[in-house]
């Protein structure tokens, strides 16, 4: 090691001591000063006033004795259980969404005789719905026949009942009798050669629906959850669907080299999608996914989130994964799985553990985000749907497990307060510095009030009652000094 190298090493290790000691309290901070001129000068990050959630380095300059941490939902009851007649245990591609007074899922009702090697009755597209996004009802809809009677739950039975995944639209454009829309596979013909497409279904009440458009989108491979939605941020829709890599040529002719994979589009009227890009990913393997789950989160709409199904060939077995992204094709996906198959229960077999499409807030409950996964898929009379809960803002945290910080890059931001999700078992202060490092007036780390306790909405505050809405606009670093803490998301406001 050369004597720059040892120097460098000698000035990180100490800095990283006394970040440390500040956080236990022992020692004040001129340290945080350095810390910021070490840091590289960059062009200072608008944020406005607009939440930020640590799921990826976009504001870390530096993190010591801290790291970027996925955090797993929790096992929570059986939500959903397909035992209908015209239901069965390969009932599957959920998707779940809030709609004013309820919750809305639509699901595939299928079953498979494992003895005869053969499905037992036509695919149909069912429907439940709730009010508190736990106890789930089918009502009988009257709609579709199903051996001679219409007392059922069933709202499709046309093309593309293997894989329906329906929204609402929240396009403020969006004709009355297209507020709901979905997509679904069927085949087409291209060139005079028939194949597989997705089609546009449209419906005015998320009841009864009816197609839009045939064959929108006939590049890609389909018996998947194929999904689209209204992305507000970017003023259009996007869509996201299953592609075979190079080195497959159908589902039984795959070649080394090829996996299942992901990728979009954006449309303006739902019906003519351009700009087709596979995915991209941050530092990721190559590996076979077989659904993506991709929706904007409802608290910071800027960022897409995801829940893709990896899928592991020899063994058939599924689990799902996250990631995220900024521009909707780079994502950076996390190589832990966030429901392994050992989780309760039934989750080890064949294709037994898919992530459902959405993520609902719970009446009453601001805490915590429900998500939904499958089990007993095969197994069985009927497959299940299961609630798994996430921390709000929960997916990833700048984690100290003992003691460490975080410096972001220069930004600039709107707002009188800052915001934090945040969880300091042991304790955090907030530091304010310039763009060249030096502590902002009123702002340093001996300013702030310990943040001691678990918080979805921690408003930090300084000593005398600093007035961050001075410095508004102005190019700032954060440095945040904690103990045995996750720091989860951050907003100006």
């Amino acid at each position: 090691m050369s004597m720059h190298q040892r120097s460098t090493s000698s000035r990180r290790a100490f800095l990283g001591q006394m970040a440390a000691a500040a956080a236990a309290g022992s020692i004040s901070f001129p340290v945080s000063a350095r810390i910021g001129r070490a840091a590289e000068a960059a062009a200072p990050i608008d944020l406005g006033s607009r939440r930020e959630l640590f799921v990826d380095d976009f504001l870390v300059a530096r993190m010591d004795g801290a790291e970027l941490k996925p955090h797993k939902p929790q096992p929570r009851e059986v939500a959903l259980v397909c035992d209908a007649p015209w239901e069965g245990n390969i009932s599957a591609y959920y998707t779940f969404f809030a709609d004013d007074d309820r919750f809305r899922t639509y699901y595939r009702g299928a079953h498979f005789d494992e003895k005869a090697k053969k499905t037992t009755h036509p695919e149909v597209t069912c429907y439940a719905e709730s009010r508190d996004g736990v106890h789930w009802e089918k009502p009988e809809l009257g709609i579709c026949e199903y051996n001679g009677s219409k007392e059922n739950n069933i709202v499709w039975t046309g093309p593309g009942t293997h894989n329906f995944a329906a929204m609402k639209d929240g396009n403020p454009a969006c004709e009355p009798g297209a507020r709901y829309k979905a997509l679904a596979g069927g085949t087409t013909t291209v060139n005079g050669k028939k194949k597989g497409c997705l089609n546009a279904i449209q419906s005015p009440d998320g009841i009864h629906w009816k197609m839009l458009s045939e064959g929108v989108i006939t590049d890609g491979a389909f018996d998947s959850q194929n999904l689209a939605f209204w992305d507000a941020e970017r003023g259009e829709y996007r869509a996201y669907w299953r592609i075979f890599t190079a080195g497959y040529t159908d589902e039984r002719g795959w070649k080394p080299g090829g996996v299942r994979a992901i990728r979009t589009a954006t449309s303006k009227d739902f019906i003519h999608w351009s700009n087709q890009a596979d995915l991209k990913y941050v530092d990721s393997p190559h590996e076979h996914l077989y659904t993506n789950a991709v929706l904007p989160y409802f608290r910071a709409p800027h960022l897409l989130i995801g829940f893709p199904t990896r899928f592991q060939p020899k063994t058939q077995q599924v689990e799902p994964v996250f990631m995220t992204s900024r521009d909707g094709t780079l994502f950076r996906r996390w190589n832990e799985e966030l429901i392994p198959i050992t989780a309760p229960e039934d989750r080890d077999g064949n294709r037994s553990n898919y992530m459902a499409w959405g993520l609902l807030q719970l009446p009453g409950d601001d805490r915590e985000l429900s998500v939904y996964a499958t089990e007993a898929y095969y197994a069985g009379p009927a497959s299940r749907v299961r609630r798994f809960t996430f921390r709000t803002d929960g997916f990833v945290s700048v984690h100290a497990a003992g003691q460490g910080s975080l410096l972001t890059k220069p930004l600039t931001f709107s707002g009188a307060n800052l915001s934090m999700n945040i969880a300091a078992r042991g304790s955090a202060r907030v530091e304010l510095q310039d763009a060249a490092g030096k502590p902002l007036p009123g702002f340093a780390l001996d300013d702030c009030s310990p943040i001691t306790g678990d918080f979805i909405d921690h408003v930090v505050s300084w000593k005398g009652g600093a007035d961050l809405g001075k410095v508004s606009g102005q190019p700032v670093r954060l440095l945040v000094v904690m103990k045995d803490t996750d720091l989860f998301s951050m907003r100006f406001q």
